[in-house]
C-alpha cells in the first residue's frame, strides 16, 4: 500500500512538471494566457494551464494507480470525480479564454455537483451530533439540494481565494494534508491515494506559481479552471471522509479544515449583501488584501494565511480525536466566523494596527503589493472604512478650526 502512494505521488508530480513545461510555451497561441490591462497589473502575459496540468496529471496517475494496485481503488468508482472534474475544467478554460456569465457558471457548477451527487452517491446526509440531546442531526430529503450548495459554495469560495501568487494553491494543500493525516491514523484508507495525488500535483503547481526572493513574477496562474477543480476536490473529500459509519472524520471537523475559504466568501457574500452591491463585483477587502495593506508581502501574506488554515486543521484533527461534540465544533466555528466578519468590517483598523504592531518597515510599491493581480485594484486602499475614517478626521479638523474662531 505505502509502495502505491508513492508511485501515485511521483507520478502526479512528475506528470504535473511535465505538463506545465509543455503547456506553457503552446498557451499565448491557444489564447489561454492572463494578460495585463486597466484592471489586471501583474507583468506580462502570464499563462493559465495550472488548472489543466493538475486534473490531467491527477486523473492519469489515479488511473494507473488503480491499474497497477488494484486494491486502491475498492472503495468506489471515481468516474463521477473525473467527469465532474472534467465540467469544471472546461468551464475554466471557456472562462478564462473569453469570459462567461455568473449565471452559465452557475448552471455548470450545480451540474458537476449533481454528477458527483447521483454518480458516486457523495452527499452530505447527517450533521453528526448536533442536537442538543446528542442524537444524530439526519437532513432526509434535503440531503441532496444542501449538498449542491455546499459544492458549489466552496468551488466559488477557492475561486475567490485565487487572488495572489501561490494563494489558491496553498489554501488548498493544506487541508489535503490534514486529510490524509484524518486518513492514515483515523480512517481506513478511503480517498488516500487521490489525496496524494493531489497533494503531489498542488506541490508541483506552486514551484511554478508561487513568488520568492529572486522570482519576482509568477510562471503560470492556477486559471478558474484551476481553482474550481481545488473547490471541487475539496467538497469532495470533506463529504466522503465525514459521512458514513466509516467516516474519518466529524462533518463539524469538516468544517475546520475549510477554515478560510468558508469565511471569507461567506463574509464577503454577506457584506456585499448589507451593502447592496452585486455578490459576483470584486472588492478590495478579503484577508489577503487586509495583510497586504498592512505592508506584508505576497510570499508573508500567503505564509501567514497558510498558518492561519493550518490552525484550522489541527483544531478540526484535534475535535475528533478527542471526540468532542459536534455541536461544540459548529458552534465554536460559527463563533469564529462571527469575531472573523467582525474584524473585516473593520478592515481599516486592523490595518493600521498590523502595520504599527507588525510591519514597522515601509512597503515597496511593486506588483506583489500594489494590489489583487486578477482584479487590477490600486495599492491605495478607498474602501469604505478608509472613506469614515478620512470623513471623521475630517470632522475633527473642521471642529478644531471652528473652535479657534
Amino acid at each position: 500500500m505505502i509502495l502505491s502512494f508513492c508511485i501515485s505521488a511521483i507520478l502526479a508530480f512528475a506528470t504535473t512538471t511535465a505538463l506545465i513545461l509543455c503547456l506553457r510555451p503552446v498557451a499565448p497561441m491557444l489564447g489561454l494566457v492572463d494578460v495585463p490591462n486597466e484592471r489586471k497589473v501583474h507583468e506580462g502575459s502570464i499563462p493559465v494551464v495550472g488548472g489543466i496540468a493538475i486534473y490531467i496529471a491527477v486523473v492519469a496517475a489515479h488511473v494507473v494507480s488503480q491499474w497497477v494496485f488494484p486494491g486502491t481503488g475498492a472503495f468506489g468508482n471515481y468516474t463521477s470525480f473525473y467527469v465532474a472534474g472534467g465540467v469544471l475544467v472546461m468551464l475554466g478554460i471557456a472562462d478564462d479564454f473569453r469570459g462567461l456569465s455568473p449565471l452559465f457558471r452557475l448552471v455548470c457548477e450545480v451540474a458537476a455537483a449533481l454528477i458527483i451527487i447521483l454518480g458516486a452517491n457523495v452527499a452530505v446526509r447527517s450533521f453528526g451530533t448536533m442536537a442538543l440531546d446528542g442524537e444524530t442531526l439526519s437532513l432526509g430529503v434535503l440531503a441532496i439540494p444542501f449538498t449542491v450548495f455546499a459544492i458549489v459554495a466552496l468551488i466559488n469560495a477557492v475561486n475567490m481565494s485565487d487572488g495572489l501568487d501561490g494563494l489558491a494553491g496553498t489554501l488548498s494543500l493544506v487541508p489535503v494534508l490534514g486529510f490524509i493525516v484524518a486518513t492514515l491514523f483515523l480512517g481506513n484508507g478511503k480517498d488516500l491515494v487521490l489525496l496524494w495525488c493531489f497533494a503531489a500535483s498542488i506541490i508541483a503547481f506552486l514551484l511554478f506559481n508561487v513568488t520568492v526572493p529572486g522570482k519576482r513574477r509568477a510562471l503560470i496562474f492556477l486559471g478558474d479552471s484551476g481553482s474550481m477543480l481545488l473547490g471541487m476536490a475539496l467538497a469532495w473529500f470533506a463529504i466522503r471522509l465525514s459521512q458514513g459509519p466509516d467516516a474519518a472524520i466529524s462533518p463539524a471537523a469538516a468544517l475546520w479544515f475549510l477554515t478560510l475559504p468558508i469565511f471569507d466568501a461567506v463574509c464577503m457574500t454577506f457584506r456585499r449583501l448589507l451593502r447592496r452591491r452585486p455578490i459576483f463585483s470584486a472588492d478590495k477587502e478579503h484577508l489577503h488584501h487586509v495583510f497586504l495593506m498592512a505592508g506584508f508581502t505576497v510570499t508573508e501574506t500567503v505564509l501567514t494565511m497558510g498558518g492561519l488554515a493550518a490552525i484550522g486543521v489541527m483544531v478540526g484533527l484535534a475535535g475528533t480525536w478527542y471526540g468532542v461534540s459536534d455541536l461544540l465544533l459548529a458552534g465554536s466555528f460559527l463563533v469564529s466566523g462571527m469575531l472573523y466578519f467582525w474584524l473585516i468590517l473593520r478592515a481599516w483598523t486592523v490595518m493600521r494596527f498590523l502595520r504599527r504592531s507588525i510591519c514597522r518597515r515601509r512597503t515597496i510599491g511593486d506588483r506583489r503589493t500594489s494590489g489583487d493581480r486578477r482584479r487590477g485594484h490600486s495599492s491605495t486602499y478607498t474602501g469604505p472604512e478608509r472613506r469614515k475614517h478620512q470623513r471623521r478626521k475630517g470632522e475633527r479638523r473642521a471642529g478644531a478650526r471652528d473652535a479657534t474662531k
